[in-house]
């Protein structure tokens, strides 16, 4: 009896010790277990919504049709628009005509000003990222480039191409939303024959392979996301020039991670070059421009992407996803005037604004898909 306790007594003990040998083992593991998790870092993703329209081309039947009670109002030419721009993060659009205001007098081709008015619109249907570099900044002078320089100032929006001085001109601004730091670069083929004042170099900024490559170095390590809107091609073209494909790839290979074109007034392809999104033009957002052929200036493009930064072991990478496109229309009634302008997307389209609106659509749809089959476009109504 004595040794049957005895052995008792050594198996509790041995028991106890087995369990506490146990117990220490489990939880050096899992102390090893959350070093492991604590050394290997979390990835974090954030992203971005962006859209982008082409050129607000400013004519008097536009501000004219605006002008109602005594005040420039565009709300309801933008009607359409507001809904579906309102509802992205960024929002990017071309000022084709100078806003310099009301104070210096309105005017129209060939020498645009345009009231700041419009400026407002644009900010209350959601756009938040503008170029101001084109072929017209310097249409009115250097008056109206300060006019359009102070008012763009008071408002939340990321600018770039024209400035007020050169200490404007120098510093590229960087913004932040979601977590992502982005910044646009702009520049202009030039100015229509006139000539930037000596000394004031700031006041538009004029593309240079040169000049692009001196500024992209400067931020492009400072941020995420980096647009280049340039203002560039042949008028009513719907084909790129050798000369855009040649800055196209330039800048891809500095770094830019969108190209915004603009000034041929056209629809114009999309294509990447390596991870670069490039958009060679998006034609027309509103004027007054009659049709050059078969609607070429009234049928236009707006772009939608996400921006997708991923951060893992302290690097952080950027892609581009989920792009599509709608065809845009520039409606406006004739009569002893032009009245009514709308810009309508070709998803809500009918007869009464174009009864020939599907072929317009087939048609340039094949534009936008001229170097890329696979381009997504959102379908017309």
């Amino acid at each position: 009896m004595k040794v049957v306790k005895w052995i008792l007594g050594v198996l509790a003990v041995g028991l106890v010790l087995f369990g506490l040998l146990f117990f220490l083992d489990k939880g050096e593991n899992s102390d090893e277990i959350e070093s492991k998790e604590k050394n290997e870092s979390k990835e974090e993703v954030s992203k971005l919504s962006l859209v982008m329209v082409g050129d607000a081309l400013l004519h008097s039947s536009v501000y004219n049709d605006a002008y109602k009670n005594g005040v420039y109002d565009f709300t309801s030419q933008l009607e359409y628009i507001k809904p579906i721009v309102s509802k992205y993060d960024l929002a990017f659009y071309n000022q084709e005509t100078i806003l310099g205001g009301t104070e210096i007098g309105l005017s129209d081709y060939p020498t645009f000003n345009s009231p700041q008015e419009f400026g407002d619109a644009m900010i209350d249907a959601g756009f938040n990222i503008v170029n101001l570099a084109t072929n017209h900044t310097l249409d009115r002078g250097e008056q109206a480039v300060i006019n359009s320089a102070n008012y763009w100032k008071t408002k939340d929006v990321l600018t770039a191409g024209s400035y007020a001085s050169f200490e404007e001109a120098s510093k590229i601004n960087i913004k932040e939303k979601n977590g992502i730091k982005y910044a646009l670069l702009s520049y202009t083929y030039g100015t229509n024959g006139i000539s930037v004042p000596s000394g004031k170099e700031y006041l538009v900024n004029l593309y240079s392979d040169e000049q692009a490559k001196r500024d992209i170095e400067a931020v492009r390590d400072d941020v995420d996301l980096l647009l280049v809107s340039m203002h560039w091609g042949t008028e009513y073209r719907t084909e790129p020039t050798d000369e855009q494909k040649s800055q196209a790839e330039y800048l891809a290979s500095l770094g830019a991670d969108i190209i915004i074109g603009t000034h041929p007034h056209v629809i114009e392809p999309i294509t990447y070059i390596d991870d670069t999104l490039v958009i060679y033009s998006l034609g027309n957002f509103i004027s007054a421009q009659s049709t050059n052929n078969d609607y070429n200036t009234m049928v236009e493009l707006m772009t939608m992407v996400d921006v997708v930064k991923t951060t893992k072991d302290g690097k952080s990478e950027i892609k581009l996803e989920n792009l599509n496109n709608e065809l845009l229309y520039n409606y406006y009634k004739k009569g002893s005037r032009w009245y009514d302008f709308k810009v309508i997307p070709f998803s809500q389209m009918n007869e009464s604004y174009n009864s020939d609106y599907k072929r317009l659509y087939e048609k340039y749809s094949n534009v936008v898909r001229m170097y890329n089959s696979d381009i997504p476009i959102n379908a017309c109504a």
